[in-house]
């Protein structure tokens, strides 16, 4: 009997330090749609098999909507993490005067930068915490849902990623007024009363390093509402954020690194930078080194038209292919990620499928 028992020992401790290898992978994800409860469950398990272990799950703000979605999740051996964007909402019961304001004077309700559904909040305005607060409270207390993700959770670009200049005809070498957010009545007030600078009278207000950090700030203390009132329902808050920090500050207003939340989801597209997968590992290296003891997920953005690629007029078309996928993942990993978060599987062709397969069960050190 000893020997057969010995070999079925064995047998399973390989097996179990196989399961340890494996890279951690979360996805974003969106639906429901029209999916029927059977197609959901039949997708939810394919994503497991394939070796994802969470999603992000976007589906609205309806909390039944999570309700049902996440009982499948969750039986399929997942993570439910619910994906719903922050500053950005298209809900009309949001009164206009909570729609920021840029430094041209012109407000998102009317007039929107860069795209129309770039309608930002303001997020110094005490009537739009009090309504992301019971939103996601309100997601939060559905029993399946682990964590809150967060997304938007900044202003709009005042500059864009340099991959994105072309497709708005734009030429970004400074921050211009259009662009700028957010200065309503309520930010500029706050701001004087703190600084004593009235920033509507500065002549260039892009020179005013008070000014920048006030905005920083405003967006750290509305996470940090959002964080305490999700901890009390007992869920976790993480965020999909702009990679970084020096990158998401210059960008969008967003450091992050002082946000306290339970992991963070920074986008590391490389293609929208005019980079190679080399700079993906340049940005896990000061995203871990300035989360500290909070886990970093990189997100890696999928290419889902690999064979025309060099052909796609639109950035949103590009991404990694399938012999750049591997390479994503190594330098995401040796430079201390706890995981990787894809953007997103339906974005991934069977070439894709093969080198991520590959990738996730390698043993990477960090260096």
């Amino acid at each position: 009997m000893k020997k057969i028992v010995l070999p079925l020992v064995l047998l399973f401790s390989l097996f179990a330090y196989s399961q340890t290898a494996k890279v951690p992978v979360y996805a974003w994800v969106g639906g429901p749609g029209k999916a029927t409860d059977q197609e959901l469950k039949e997708q939810f398990l394919e994503f497991k098999e394939k070796g994802i272990d969470g999603l992000m799950y976007s589906g609205g703000h309806d909390p039944e909507t999570y309700e049902r979605v996440g009982k499948f999740v969750k039986e399929a051996g997942l993570e439910f993490h619910t994906w719903i964007p922050t500053m950005i909402q298209g809900d009309p019961k949001i009164k206009p005067e909570w729609y920021g304001v840029s430094g041209k004077g012109e407000s998102t309700y009317e007039i929107q930068p860069y795209a129309p559904y770039y309608k930002f909040m303001c997020p110094n305005k005490k009537g739009v915490r009090n309504y992301l607060k019971d939103l996601y409270t309100g997601v939060a207390e559905v029993e399946h849902v682990d964590g809150i993700h967060l997304d938007y959770i900044r202003y709009p670009d005042v500059i864009l990623a340099r991959g994105l200049w072309e497709k708005y005809g734009l030429i970004q070498d400074r921050e211009f007024p259009e662009y700028d957010f957010c200065y309503c009545d309520t930010c500029t007030k706050d701001f004087k009363k703190k600084s004593g600078i009235d920033i509507t009278k500065v002549e260039d207000p892009t020179t005013v390093h008070e000014w920048k950090e006030f905005r920083y700030d405003v967006i750290t203390g509305l996470v940090k509402e959002i964080k305490e009132a999700v901890h009390e329902k007992g869920k976790k808050v993480n965020a999909a954020v702009f990679p970084g920090p020096t990158i998401s500050k210059k960008l969008v207003r967003q450091e992050w690194n002082n946000w306290g939340l339970d992991a963070y989801f920074p986008m590391n597209y490389n293609d929208f930078y005019m980079a190679n997968t080399l700079w993906i590992g340049s940005q896990v290296k000061e995203e871990v080194q300035a989360a500290g003891e909070t886990p970093v997920y990189s997100g890696l953005f999928i290419c889902p038209r690999p064979w025309n690629k060099d052909n796609e007029e639109d950035p949103e078309g590009h991404g990694l292919l399938p012999e750049e996928l591997g390479d994503a993942i190594k330098e995401s990993m040796e430079n201390g990620a706890a995981g990787i978060c894809l953007f997103t599987p339906g974005r991934m062709t069977d070439a894709h499928w093969a080198a991520f397969k590959e990738a996730i069960y390698k043993e990477y050190t960090v260096e």
